[in-house]
């Protein structure tokens, strides 16, 4: 079996937020990049999961990005990835990934494909259903747990209210979340290791973008707590009316 995982880099959830060019760049100065968490804790956990159960199991990793990206790659080969693929764009829209991501899947005749539910930065979520659309394959959302029964796929997924099971052959494209796997730390002998594995560079194929950037915005800073004396009870049902806007 052949299992391809997409894999983004993110900003750490620490990392200073800014803006310039009137607020149509992100600042990258000084910002600590990590795999998106969904893509590393459940995608690729899983995966590789499944390719201890069956060594036989070719697993590779996809991404689309600059050399900046090279880092991530390198801890995710160390945390269990064969090999890796990253396909030389900086583009951010998102059926432009997809139709790269889809390339590679294309010619490498992967049985599943793994992406994160969503990236932390964008929380787009639509790079699964499009690479799916775009090669013709089932595709399954927000699965929470994922086993292989006499070659098919079972998978687990979140619904409003509850939980649906479906099946599914292969090949098959599912996007990832909490509860698919626990995170991992590399160890010693996965850092050693990944240095020596095959990290390919690819141009990225000629592809539409029909999404820009138009601007950030940083949420509005928090109001200061606003005390309101026991004795005063009409003024607290004031505030709550007229500035919470709870009723």
């Amino acid at each position: 079996m052949k299992i391809l995982v997409c894999i983004s880099k993110t900003p750490d959830t620490t990392a200073k937020i800014a803006f310039s060019n009137n607020n149509t760049k992100f600042e990258t100065a000084g910002v600590q990049w990590i795999i998106n968490p969904y893509d590393e804790w459940y995608a690729l956990v899983r995966a590789i999961e499944l390719k201890e159960s069956d060594p036989t199991t070719i697993l590779h990793l996809i991404n689309v990005g600059g050399a900046e990206s090279d880092p991530i790659i390198r801890k995710a080969l160390a945390l269990g990835g064969d090999e890796a693929i990253r396909v030389n764009s900086d583009t951010s829209d998102s059926f432009n990934i997809a139709t790269q991501i889809a390339a590679i899947a294309r010619d490498g005749g992967y049985d599943l494909i793994f992406t994160g539910k969503e990236t932390i930065d964008y929380n787009g979520s639509s790079i699964g259903g499009m690479v799916a659309e775009i090669l013709d394959l089932p595709y399954i959302s927000h699965a929470i747990k994922f086993d292989l029964e006499a070659g098919n796929a079972v998978v687990v997924r979140e619904i409003d209210g509850g939980e649906e099971t479906d099946k599914s052959a292969l090949p098959l494209v599912v996007s990832c979340q909490k509860g698919m796997a626990e995170q991992r730390i590399p160890n010693m002998k996965g850092i050693m290791g990944a240095r020596t594995k095959p990290l390919k560079v690819v141009e990225a194929v000629t592809a539409e973008s029909y999404t820009t950037i138009a601007s950030f915005d940083l949420p509005p800073a928090k109001a200061g707590v606003k005390l309101v004396s026991a004795e005063s009870p009409e003024e607290l049902v004031r505030l709550l009316h007229e500035e919470a806007k709870v009723f």
